[in-house]
């Protein structure tokens, strides 16, 4: 691990405030800055220990960096310190050349184009500590190691005479490096799930809000029609909680298969009405199955599973919509490099964006995942991966930028009939609620279940609600004009614009527009939304904590504007 001064954020900006401002910054995010006045200060500062290092371009434009390119080769191999470059708007060749020679020569540089938003420094900062923290972690493995093998070349020069006493206490020091490894292999696994964890923490939150706060409103609604459709949504966010729970456990290969003959033509046909409502309006499913195909021994609910997935898979990557054709073929004698015999190849084929060839590669892995914040957990294919492979079968994939992919699984063929007797997924859809004329709120929330649920709450409480899924909607229906008289948005959206950017736009357009939001997560964006002094509702929430929350929020507006004017 690194000492105090490792740990900290050297400042390079000498002309204007910049270097005050950016240390004013930093500091405040709680992260120990210092201030150089130039090239020269900043490598006396490197050598006496570093986090990571903020430059303004205009700071070593035309000037001499030899010294600094010198200490950058000379870092030891654990070593990469991360540099945070300030850029501005001007793209002259001989600007453009320098750039690119400046991150040749620095090798781990993050370009940062002014003006820059507060917390995108701050969080460009903070996530270039956290890797120079790994990289101390890494010296003190390889410390440890190296001390380890010091200590081993001694006992043997003094153990020689005693040939078993040496070979004894070589096991020893085998053993130890033997844990020093699967420590660093541990290390790895709990640096996988992390990479998980936002997207499943987010999903699970959204669920508790359904669950919890349908069961909260229960109580107060005396309409019929509405307590089935708060029932409807709690039924469904248990559905999609052990939708999450059956792929961790596909993935792991671990979860209670119930394989039969199946006729998959039959099956998946029987598929159409969920795929059709599944899917957008644009995007269509054609079936193309052979009279002769033959049945599978597979789980029939798991298999439907597999190819909802999939589809879904296909219509995000068709973003102006297509078609998805499911196709199966008979294989007799198939062989490749892990099945061989009669096998069913079904495929999935869609004509959408494609991949490149290092997504392809990646795409079967655990917690891999391209889509935005919350759109995907990263195990829907690892799902598809498990269950072909627990169903003794086997899986490939082709995709071309701009042509398309097709997902086929290979299947091994059943000697028996496929019984008549068919189990389908169970659709819960829900249609959506009515509006009421009585408040005015724009609810910005992604999620449709929990969109839901809070239309209701927001409705019980005499507010007319008007949602939006993402934060360049709501700002479209701010801008045309339509009557809002409170903004209620998520955090964590999709589409680059998060719930604290659109509360500062928002702010930007209409100053006395109060604003509320909410959160499951705990991360930089909820501290700088209570730092910009927006108010936080933390999810879960019941409906009296949503009331209290939005009155709030609207008796400090009022009390702000009243004291401006």
């Amino acid at each position: 691990m690194g000492t105090e001064r490792d740990q900290r954020v050297l400042v390079v900006a000498p002309i204007g405030r910049d270097g005050p401002a950016s240390a004013e910054l930093l500091r405040s995010a709680k992260l120990d800055t210092w201030v150089c006045s130039g090239l020269t200060e900043l490598i006396s500062e490197l050598s006496a220990g570093v986090g990571a290092v903020v430059l303004t371009e205009e700071g070593l434009f035309a000037k001499d960096t030899a010294q600094l390119t010198q200490w950058v080769e000379r870092q030891p191999a654990w070593s990469d310190l991360p540099f945070i470059v300030l850029t501005s708007h001007r793209e002259q060749p001989t600007v453009v050349a320098w750039r690119r020679n400046l991150v040749r020569a620095l090798r781990n540089v993050s370009l940062l184009e002014r003006p820059i938003q507060p917390i995108t420094l701050t969080s460009a900062v903070q996530s270039a500590m956290r890797a120079r923290r790994r990289q101390y972690e890494i010296r003190a493995l390889i410390e440890a190691r190296e001390q380890a093998a010091q200590e081993l070349e001694r006992l043997v020069v003094e153990r020689t005479r005693a040939l078993a006493e040496s070979n004894e206490h070589l096991r020893v020091e085998m053993a130890e490096r033997a844990r020093v490894e699967e420590t660093l292999r541990q290390a790895q696994k709990i640096e996988a799930i992390g990479r998980l964890t936002g997207g499943v923490a987010h999903d699970f939150n959204n669920l508790l809000m359904v669950i919890s706060g349908g069961l909260d409103m229960l109580d107060r609604q005396a309409d019929p029609a509405r307590r089935r459709r708060l029932m409807d949504g709690m039924i469904q966010a248990a559905q999609r909680g052990a939708s999450l729970t059956r792929q961790l456990l596909a993935f792991s290969r671990r979860q209670e298969l119930r394989p039969e003959p199946v006729d998959i033509a039959r099956q998946i046909g029987g598929m159409r009405e969920l795929l059709d409502r599944s899917l957008r309006g644009d995007v269509h499913v054609q079936f193309d199955f052979p009279d002769a195909l033959w049945p599978v021994e597979v789980d029939p609910g798991e298999l439907e599973l597999v190819v909802l997935n999939l589809a879904v898979n296909a219509r995000d990557a068709m973003l102006t919509g297509g078609t998805i054709v499911v196709r199966g073929e008979n294989l007799p004698n198939w062989k490749d490099d892990e099945v061989a015999g009669d096998y069913v190849r079904l495929s999935v084929i869609d004509s959408g964006t494609g991949m490149t060839d290092e997504v392809r590669l990646r795409v079967f892995e655990p917690f891999f995942t391209t889509k935005d914040v919350g759109k995907g957990s990263g195990l829907g294919l690892a799902q598809v991966y498990g269950f072909v492979k627990q169903s003794r079968g086997t899986v490939s994939i082709e995709s071309e930028l701009g042509r398309g992919t097709t997902i086929a699984l290979y299947l091994p063929r059943s000697e028996h009939a496929a019984s008549r007797h068919q189990h389908h997924l169970v659709d819960l859809h829900r249609p959506r609620p009515r509006h009421r004329d009585e408040g005015r709120i724009l609810l910005v929330e992604d999620d449709d279940e929990v969109a839901a649920l809070v239309s209701e709450m927001l409705r019980q409480l005499g507010y007319e609600v008007t949602r939006a899924s993402s934060a360049a909607a709501a700002l479209g229906a701010l801008a045309d004009g339509r009557a809002v008289d409170l903004v209620f948005s998520d955090v964590m959206m999709p589409g680059g614009m998060n719930g604290v950017e659109l509360a500062r736009e928002i702010q930007r357009r209409r100053v006395d527009m109060p604003i509320l939001l909410t959160s499951g997560y705990s991360g930089a964006a909820v501290h700088a939304a209570k730092d910009a002094g927006v108010r936080i509702l933390s999810k879960p929430y019941r409906i009296d904590e949503l009331a209290t929350a939005i009155d709030a929020v609207k008796s400090e507006n009022i009390w702000s504007r009243a004291r401006s004017s």
